[in-house]
């Protein structure tokens, strides 16, 4: 039995079939991916042993595709441009939504542009059948397309909680064999969950308009008991995001990748990586923070890499992700590492130890970023004034925050807490 890579029977067979090209060993998938990603010898070196070891583990459309002669994306998922209430400008997105599927990418949409059922269309004569019929147009692309591939279509659609047509939205997966190819979730405001909290109702509007009212608590509670019984749809605080986006004075967020991990700008790319914490456990059951560290910040630089060496889909999410650099680098394991040292599950010893290795996970990747910006430059979109006020980043150490007006920052955005389970298994 091999000393490195997977090794139960499930663990090595699910990486063979989803991250490997046929005949191709794990050893060789690990070389492959060590020698496009590095920047030296050294770092491949380090790659090269995180890698075998699986206590990096990149994202599956990293291992899948990067340094593959296969044509595939290796960021897992986009967000779409703007959907505006124009059918060119809808039938124009869908074709960027196939060719991003077609390449492997998952896709996020936001139809709350899209005005609402009943609603006259005065160059027609006519009255619009509001979004969810486009919802069922995408959704049946995205079959088309995971038809063709090995890999099935991911998307997610949003819509604001205030459209007129949100009570039609909460319902739409009540029949299971409707949008199956999508995942739903309702982007709520401050202003919603204000009216919740005070018993007040709650206007339904679109483009100005006034549509109708509803009581915002029974609204909450039709959604919360829709995600009991259906599991959908999911909720996303919209206004939360975009007030603690690093990016808050040059883009707007209006939606998610499809498993909701990423909450992105328009054309915006999903590129996630995880570091095992099952790896980083000495033989006395105690948490080596140093060597974790480490190689945080060895897979910062790998991921740093992938954003210029991967195939994009279409022109726009390329610029987007030049421009910003965004990436999501996680952990995994991380309920079998703190209960291993003796914290029983959600005990107060247990979160503390997780808050302990979520600001090392944090400060370790800032501190990355940090110096290759110092070697390679800060992202295009970098305003060292603006970034620096930004609420998430006044949470950083004094030593971080001044490493980034020195030499400013390579990477908008470092953190993503993502799912785990294909690449999870595929580590045993």
């Amino acid at each position: 039995m091999d000393q490195y890579g997977p090794q139960t029977p499930l663990a090595r067979d699910i990486h063979a079939k989803k991250y490997r090209a046929t005949g191709e060993s794990f050893y060789d998938a690990v070389m492959r991916i060590a020698a496009a990603l590095a920047d030296n010898e050294k770092h491949r070196k380090q790659l090269k042993k995180m890698l075998l070891s699986q206590a990096f583990l990149p994202g599956g459309r990293i291992q899948a595709s990067i340094g593959s002669p296969r044509r595939t994306c290796a960021h897992n998922c986009f967000v779409s441009g703007p959907i505006e209430d124009d059918s060119k400008v809808i039938m124009r997105r869908l074709d960027e939504a196939w060719q991003t599927m077609r390449l492997g990418g998952g896709i996020g949409y936001d139809f709350s542009e899209l005005r609402p059922k009943g609603a006259p269309i005065a160059t027609l004569g006519s009255r619009s059948s509001g979004p969810l019929p486009f919802l069922e147009m995408y959704d049946a692309t995205c079959a088309c397309v995971s038809s063709a591939g090995h890999r099935r279509g991911a998307q997610m659609g949003t819509l604001r909680v205030d459209h007129p047509d949100i009570d039609e939205f909460i319902t739409a997966k009540h029949d299971l064999s409707r949008l199956t190819n999508f995942n739903l979730s309702i982007t709520i405001t401050d202003a919603f969950m204000m009216a919740v909290e005070n018993d007040r109702d709650f206007p339904l509007v679109h483009n100005g308009t006034r549509y109708g009212i509803v009581h915002a608590p029974s609204l909450w509670d039709k959604i919360l008991r829709s995600t009991w019984d259906y599991a959908e749809p999911g909720v996303i605080f919209i206004d939360r995001i975009n007030e603690w986006n690093n990016l808050y004075y040059c883009e707007k967020i209006t939606t998610t990748n499809p498993c909701a991990e990423q909450p992105l700008p328009p054309y915006g790319a999903c590129l996630l990586g995880s570091i095992n914490l099952t790896k980083f456990l000495n033989r006395d059951l105690e948490f080596q923070f140093q060597a974790f560290e480490c190689n945080v910040t060895q897979a910062i630089r790998a991921l740093d890499n992938v954003i210029d060496k991967t195939l994009y889909p279409i022109p726009q999410q390329r610029r987007e992700a030049m421009d910003k650099r965004r990436m999501g680098l996680g952990i995994t394991g991380t309920a079998n590492v703190i209960e291993a040292m003796g914290y029983p599950y959600a005990s107060d010893s247990y979160i503390e130890m997780q808050e302990r290795i979520l600001l090392a996970l944090r400060n370790a990747a800032y501190r990355a970023s940090c110096e290759l910006a110092k070697e390679k430059g800060p992202f295009e979109a970098f305003e060292t004034d603006k970034y620096l006020q930004g609420k998430f980043i006044q949470t950083l150490p004094d030593d971080i925050q001044r490493m980034i007006e020195r030499d400013g920052i390579r990477n908008s955005h470092l953190l993503s807490i993502a799912p785990t389970g294909t690449i999870s298994l595929a580590a045993d």
